[in-house]
């Protein structure tokens, strides 16, 4: 008896294989996806050892552990800090602006320096990258150029109109900025970038990385430095009309402090 009903587990009518095995199969595939979907902490606990190569190869993104607010709790927001963001000491790539991360604001170099001073306004960024017919950077254009006295005088100097000044008339061109190598940059301080502008009078620098392969050992802009910004990060109210001399100053009256 007992054997027939071995026998008969074992062998379907027809002779045929029992499927019990496949369905516990489909059973155990099925009670791993619920765990998953309720986000049984022992799945993703499980799943999370899993080799991250075959996670990305099988695309096997999982959700992350989440719980469902409730009555009565409470949520409140960080008070910032009194204290800068960061310090000279900081890595200089704290304050640099990463441009593989961040598009770059570019302006034709033929546009007028109204038109420019609109677009700055408009992205709420006080430097635009001034680029050629082919859009290769030849330059940059600061909120300093655009508001300061230099459109004034060219324009003078050229018996021109205020509104006929060009971009191109007023910007910094390519062969005057400052250039850091990225290499460099990834392990220089805040400090070090500050000296750089300071020795070089200079408001503005470009980290690049040169391609070597490539016909003229072409650069790639990857990030920007600007004396403005890096004054904000260092808890220095912003000016209204931007003077590097002032702006040198009150970042030597923080080294000083």
């Amino acid at each position: 008896m007992n054997a027939d009903r071995t026998h008969a587990h074992q062998v379907a009518p027809g002779g045929a294989t029992d499927a019990a095995p496949d369905a516990s199969h489909d059973a155990h595939q099925k009670d791993h996806f619920l765990q998953l979907m309720f986000f049984q902490p022992h799945a993703i606990a499980a799943a999370s050892r899993r080799p991250h190569r075959q996670a990305a190869a099988d695309d096997d993104y999982l959700p992350l552990r989440h719980v469902s607010s409730a009555p009565g709790d409470r949520y409140t927001l960080p008070v910032p800090s009194a204290q800068a963001p960061v310090r000279l000491d900081s890595p200089a790539t704290d304050v640099m602006t990463d441009l593989r991360r961040v598009s770059a604001i570019i302006v034709d170099r033929n546009a007028s320096i109204d038109d420019a001073t609109r677009v700055m306004t408009a992205r709420g960024v006080r430097a635009l990258f001034v680029v050629d017919d082919t859009r290769q950077v030849i330059g940059i254009l600061t909120a300093t150029d655009t508001l300061g006295e230099k459109p004034m005088r060219f324009a003078q100097a050229r018996g021109i109109r205020h509104g006929e000044v060009l971009v191109r008339d007023i910007m910094t061109p390519s062969d005057r900025l400052e250039i850091l190598e990225h290499h460099a940059v990834a392990h220089a301080r805040v400090g070090d970038v500050i000296a750089t502008l300071r020795v070089a009078g200079r408001q503005h620098a470009l980290a690049v990385e040169t391609n070597h392969a490539a016909p003229g050992n072409e650069k790639t802009i990857i990030g920007i430095f600007s004396l403005t910004q890096i004054a904000r990060q260092l808890g220095i109210p912003p000016q209204q009309v931007h003077d590097i001399a002032r702006t040198f100053a009150e970042i030597e009256a923080v080294i000083a402090s």
